[in-house]
């Protein structure tokens, strides 16, 4: 296992067939589930499925979602991290999406923050992504205030499959 980079309290790696039964535990809580416009999976073959396609974005783009493991317990507690996208999103096409998760016991002690931003510092100097972009639920204030945080600029607000999404940039300088 090659840990990428880590942070104070944690360490980033990339997302392994055997972190299945977390990914599970935290895509089948519906709190975690919340903001995300879907309902949770229902089984943990939905996960496997995931982390697949995860594990694509590494083999096609060198680039995708990230482990968050707590140094302390050595456990996945989440994950963070970039997927090129090549679906349109209101004209918004081929960019680096950030997006973020955590197992809901492990929310409101700054780890996404902690987390992400040390992804962020990574993907502009080590992969030289020149901007990344994120979206939520209008309804979603605490990622919005989570990437407020972390230096993104709200852009605008749009309708997405029937959903107000809120569209965050931010750029490498």
């Amino acid at each position: 296992m090659k840990i990428l980079f880590e942070t104070e309290r944690l360490y980033l790696r990339e997302i392994l067939a055997s972190d299945d039964e977390f990914m599970f535990e935290m895509d089948s809580d519906p709190e975690v589930y919340k903001f995300l416009g879907r309902k949770p999976i229902r089984d943990i073959g939905q996960s496997q499925k995931m982390i697949e396609s995860i594990q694509e974005q590494y083999q096609k783009n060198g680039i995708g979602r990230w482990a968050i493991v707590e140094k302390e317990s050595d456990r996945f507690i989440g994950w963070t991290g970039f997927k090129l996208e090549k679906e349109s999103y209101n004209g918004h096409i081929d960019f680096y999406d950030l997006r973020f998760r955590l197992l809901r016991k492990y929310w409101g002690k700054g780890l996404i923050t902690e987390a992400t931003k040390a992804a962020i510092e990574y993907a502009f100097s080590e992969l030289k992504l020149p901007e990344i972009c994120s979206m939520t639920l209008v309804s979603n204030k605490k990622s919005q205030r989570v990437l407020e945080k972390l230096g993104f600029k709200l852009e605008e607000k749009f309708k997405y499959q029937g959903d107000e999404i809120t569209w965050y940039k931010r750029v490498n300088k």
